[in-house]
């Protein structure tokens, strides 16, 4: 149950504009300094759960592994997503309350 809460927030975050998908555009917040949580698809590769947690613990940003890749994806009114950062200080908090 959690888990939706969780989605529909992720859901509402998008719908507001403030969350970015895909690798590139996830990597790309964290660096800025834009990211304030990832979430992470779980069944996403081995590699790109490695590459998320190495460069959240060095860049500070908390990171989630919930779900899947589909439903994340739903969740964003998108295809699959593996990743994904939420680049709002209210949401991430919300999301953070949540796991």
């Amino acid at each position: 149950m959690k888990n939706n809460k969780i989605l529909s927030l992720i859901g509402l975050a998008t719908k507001a504009g403030k969350t970015v998908s895909g690798e590139f555009s996830t990597e790309k917040s964290v660096k800025t300094g834009k990211g304030l949580l990832v979430i992470v698809a779980e069944d996403a590769s081995e590699n790109t759960k490695k590459k998320f947690r190495n460069m959240c613990s060095f860049y500070e940003v908390p990171i989630s592994f919930l779900s899947d890749k589909e439903s994340l994806g739903r969740a964003m009114g998108k295809e699959y997503r593996a990743c994904l950062a939420v680049q709002d200080e209210n949401f991430a908090k919300a999301i953070m309350k949540e796991v």
